[in-house]
């Protein structure tokens, strides 16, 4: 069996091309990578094949890696993101931003979107995934790191390459456009 590397050991044995570093890069973040891809790409074999591309691309662009900017698995994710972007944008290329619907409503503090939005209510959570559906690809990305994955703002900037308060508006419009959307759905 073989020793646990430090993510410097891995990221140093990956760019001499030992083996080992690459088995254990796959071994320790296959997993978390892979499990980001699946939430997005339905079909498991799609998914498996873009975390393999994930990889190797990381594997390929091993020098590009810099442990100021990013822990080696928040770098991976940015690596699987845009591959599953670029591999969705293939897939769906018609699919619209959900847009406001014009209704006016009360603005909605951030405190009180997140309660609404977060009830454990099973038909608020069917609500929400059948919402989440109807997203275009990097908005439901970025839902999934935010809420799924319980990323920091600052490693979702990362990977996703938004700057960090630009990201944060963002999500917040998102939630909020997600807020409309089940209120009118509720009210008819």
């Amino acid at each position: 069996m073989m020793s646990a590397l430090t993510e410097t050991e891995i990221v140093e044995a990956v760019r001499c091309g030992r083996h080992e570093g690459q088995t254990e890069m796959v071994g320790r973040y296959a997993q978390r990578v892979y499990a980001m891809i699946v939430r997005q790409v339905t079909d498991t074999m799609d998914a498996q094949e873009l975390a393999q591309d994930t990889f190797m691309r990381a594997f390929s662009h091993i020098d590009s890696y810099d442990p100021r900017r990013a822990t080696l698995s928040t770098w991976l994710c940015r690596i699987a993101y845009r591959l599953t972007l670029d591999y969705l944008k293939r897939r769906r290329p018609l699919t619209v931003s959900m847009e406001d619907n014009g209704v006016v409503q009360k603005d909605i503090s951030d405190e009180d979107l997140e309660t609404e939005l977060s009830t454990g209510r099973e038909e608020r959570i069917r609500q929400l995934e059948q919402l989440m559906d109807t997203l275009v690809d990097d908005e439901r990305m970025l839902l999934t790191l935010y809420y799924y994955e319980d990323r920091p703002l600052s490693e979702i900037a990362y990977i996703t390459g938004i700057d960090a308060r630009a990201l944060a508006n963002r999500l917040y419009r998102l939630r909020r456009k997600m807020y409309k959307q089940l209120c009118s759905a509720n009210c008819h």
